[in-house]
């Protein structure tokens, strides 16, 4: 089983700034990819970003600019930092984990709200 804590989400006004933090319980580089999906009220979960062991990533087109993912290998941490945030983006951001021998975790989801 792999845990992954989610720092709380939080209220932001539009074309503010967040940052979203989530740390593994196993080693980072042991997973193949982490990242971040979101899932606002009435509609389907859906990717915002992700990044594999190797550095690569992906990001959904709506947040394409605005939105960034890193890691921190030696704090088993990964980062979503969200810039220029828009009413859209309110949701419950999840962390999510790959393991290759056992596939995908989940977190217990921050809820982000863009609200002036």
């Amino acid at each position: 089983q792999v845990q992954l804590v989610e720092s709380e989400g939080g209220l932001v006004q539009p074309g503010g700034s967040l940052r979203l933090s989530c740390v593994t319980s196993e080693s980072i580089i042991m997973l193949y990819a982490t990242g971040w999906y979101r899932q606002a009220p009435g509609k389907r979960r859906e990717l915002v970003a992700t990044i594999t062991t190797g550095g690569r990533t992906e990001y959904a087109d709506s947040v394409k600019g605005r939105f960034t993912i890193s890691r921190d290998d030696a704090k088993n941490t990964v980062y979503l930092q969200m810039n220029s945030v828009k009413l859209e983006d309110t949701a419950t951001y999840y962390c999510n984990a790959y393991r290759m021998t056992d596939g995908h975790y989940w977190g217990k989801g921050a809820m982000v709200t863009v609200s002036s």
